[in-house]
Formats: structure tokens, sequence, C-alpha cells
């Protein structure tokens, strides 16, 4: 990966595109530090350190702690994700979406993505009052009234849209892939805190060295299998049958249909978890339970330590992994396209015969794809749970991203050297 950007930093062009993507992450960077006006930051994060297992306490990994400091950057990118995925199951459900992201071209693409932008701003305004009412219902204002109210809530809008506009900077004037940069950067930014305290804790003697160690040793083979399952692919055979046009003979040759082993990337952890972590969330909102209650009993049942919990996240992982496997990779579709084409797969005729075999082969990836997926997000808890250590810095969700991220800008550079090469020597 550093001899990638050793080579690519030697092309001005690539260097001058590097510098900037640095640049936007910086300015990033700056403004996660600008608090919001009239909102008491010292109690908000007093507040969060009890919802670290609740989906506001993932929201605050995704934001680099941003969401705890109420910064102007709090929301993150969380409203254009949520507005991504919902863009996508709609282009499902609606049929003129769907022609308008198929058969659009580079127009309907342009219109999708329009329509992306304004459900994102809409959804920031909706996150941003949902945030603004927490922080009032719990007294943390400094000051209160309507128009401060109205300041709150437009600037954690207008802080998702400039980081929306600025990862699309990222994606067009940079290396690429801005969204994922942008995420990238605030997850490896509670690193250093995190390495921090977990040194503090060696030595005052709460975190043992055989802990510690166990740590390293973990988070390394879990970034060795997440690269391999990552690059890993079941490619399916396809043969071109031979058709003869005027003179010229077409067809004939053979390659394969790849399907990639995590086809969902990280979507089904974190819907798993906002799930799973959904009666914990509502809990830090209602009074505390009386002790030895029902209400108690059950929440001590559902903590994230709990065996309940584990069983109910990963069958959660397994079922959205399926479902948006689903609706990313249609069976259907790609028989058809190979028939069109000419291609078929050996041993097996075009139409239902080929929809079956692929559907098959598609269930048998995903399955594996679910349970590495449940391995890489139950890892963290059980370890926790076993060792009594809390808070690792980096969650099996996080690495995840931050591995796959890393992989996607070093693909990216690689195929810009690449052109270039080309280019220069056609030149």
């Amino acid at each position: 990966m550093f001899q990638v950007f050793r080579n690519a930093w030697k092309i001005d062009e690539l260097r001058k595109k590097i510098l900037f993507t640095l640049f936007i992450v910086l300015l990033y960077r700056l403004g996660n530090s600008v608090p919001v006006p009239y909102i008491n930051v010292d109690m908000l994060s007093s507040y969060f350190d009890s919802l670290g297992n609740t989906v506001l306490g993932l929201y605050n990994a995704m934001s680099g702690g941003a969401f705890s400091s109420a910064t102007i950057f709090a929301l993150s990118i969380q409203p254009y994700i949520n507005a991504s995925i919902i863009m996508n199951l709609l282009c499902i459900a609606i049929p003129a979406l769907e022609r308008m992201q198929k058969e659009g071209g580079e127009e309907g693409r342009k219109k999708i993505a329009s329509i992306t932008r304004y459900a994102t701003v809409g959804i920031g305004l909706l996150q941003g009052l949902a945030f603004y009412l927490l922080i009032k219902n719990n007294n943390m204002l400094i000051e209160s009234g309507i128009w401060q109210g109205i300041v709150i809530i437009m600037t954690f809008a207008a802080g998702s849209a400039l980081l929306m506009w600025m990862g699309e900077q990222i994606t067009e004037f940079g290396i690429g892939n801005g969204i994922s940069i942008i995420l990238f950067a605030s997850i490896i930014s509670r690193l250093p805190s995190a390495t921090i305290m977990m040194v503090q804790n060696l030595m005052n003697g709460s975190l043992k060295w055989y802990a510690l160690i166990g740590i390293i040793l973990g988070v390394i083979a879990i970034i060795v299998l997440i690269v391999f399952v990552t690059n890993a692919e079941r490619r399916i055979p396809i043969q071109y049958s031979k058709r003869v046009v005027g003179r010229k003979m077409y067809g004939g040759q053979s390659t394969h249909l790849p399907l990639k082993v995590n086809m969902a990337g990280v979507i089904p952890i974190i819907f798993a978890q906002s799930i799973a972590s959904l009666p914990a969330t509502i809990a830090a909102f209602l009074p505390a339970p009386a002790e030895g209650s029902f209400w108690a009993k059950f929440l001590e049942a559902i903590d994230t330590t709990s065996v309940v919990y584990m069983i109910a996240y990963f069958l959660l992982i397994i079922a959205f992994s399926y479902f948006y496997t689903t609706l990313q990779f249609n069976p259907v579709e790609v028989a058809n396209n190979l028939r069109k084409n000419g291609g078929f797969i050996p041993g097996f005729r075009a139409g239902r015969p080929t929809v079956d075999f692929i559907r098959k082969v598609l269930n048998k990836v995903t399955l594996f794809g679910a349970i590495y997926l449940s391995i890489i997000a139950l890892l963290p808890l059980i370890f926790s749970s076993v060792s009594d250590v809390a808070g690792i810095a980096l969650g099996g969700t996080s690495i995840i991203i931050v591995v796959g991220v890393a992989l996607e800008i070093v693909k990216s550079l690689e195929s810009q050297m690449l052109l270039r090469h080309y280019k220069g020597f056609l030149e």
C-alpha cells in the first residue's frame, strides 16, 4: 500500500489530487472542532458516556466523536447514507425510478443523484430536529428559545449538506470515493485517543499486558480476514456461442461471472446493530426502572454482553445480508442479459435453469459472507465480555469500513496510475 502511495506521489497530477483530498479532510477535521452555539457540550459529552451501546453511540462512532460534541458536522454523513439507501430501495419499488436508473443513461443518473441530495437535506433537517429535542429535553441548552432552536437545527442540517458537497469534491477532483474517505477519517480520528486510554489502563493495572497482546493479535487477524474476504469472489464460468456477422465471426470466448463473497458490505451490520440496540436506546430516554422490576431484568438480559443480544445480533446480520444482497443482485436480470448476448453457463440451459443455478450459488456465497460479517461483529463483544475490557478502540464494524476504504483507495490509485502509463505509452 505504501509503495502505491509512493509511486502515485511521483506523478504530478496524482500528487495534486492527493493534496486536494488531504486539504478537504483537514477542513473536515477543523469543522469537527467547531461547536454549535447555545449547547452545553460538557453535559452532552457526559450524557453520551452512558449511551455507548445504543444507536446514538453508533452514530457517535461513525462521526468520529463529533455527535457527542455537538459540532457543525455532528450528523456526519449519516443523512447521505440514509438517503442513498432509501433511493436504492425506491428504485426497486417504483418502476419509473428503476427505468430512470437503468435506461436513462448519464442524464438519469444525474437526476437520481440530484434527488438523493435533496433527500439528504430533508433527512438532515429531521435528524437535526430530533437531536435538538434530545438536547432540549435533557436540559443541555445554555439558552433556549425559538431562534436558538432554528439556529441549532439549521446548523446541523447545513453541516451534513456541506459534508456531502465536500465528499463529492473529493470524488470529482481528488482520488475518488469521497464519502468513504470522510467516513474513514472519522473512524481513524478516534484511534489516537483510544490508544492513549488503552496505555493508561495498562499503566494503572486495569488492563493486563496479555489482554493488550490479545487485542493487538485479534485486530491483526481480523484485518487479514477482511482483506481476504473482501477480495474473494465465486466465479461462475460463462461461454459465449459463436456467431457469424458478414465475413467476421464473433463470440466463442470463455469468461466468468464474478460473485463477491461479501456483496452487501457493512450495511447488514449497521442495520442489525441499529435494531438490536433499539431497546437500549428507548430505555435511555425513559426514567431508570426500579431494581428487580421486569423492565430492569429485561434490559439486563439484552445488554450487549448478554447471550440473548449476541444471538439476536447474529440472526439479524444473517437476515439483512440476504435482504440487501437480494436488492443488489437480480439473478433473473443477469440470466436475461446472458441470453441476449449469446452467453450461457456450461451444463445449464438458458432461462429458468440458469436463474435457479445462479440463485443457488448466490445463496451459498451470501451465507458464507453473512457468517463472516457475524464473526467480525461479535468477536469484539465476546472479547469484552470474557476479558472485562470495555471500549475497544476499533470495533468489528469500524475495522471493516477502514480496511475496505483503504483497499478502495489503493485500487483507485493503481487504476489511475495504470491509465496514465498506457496514456504515456500511446503518446
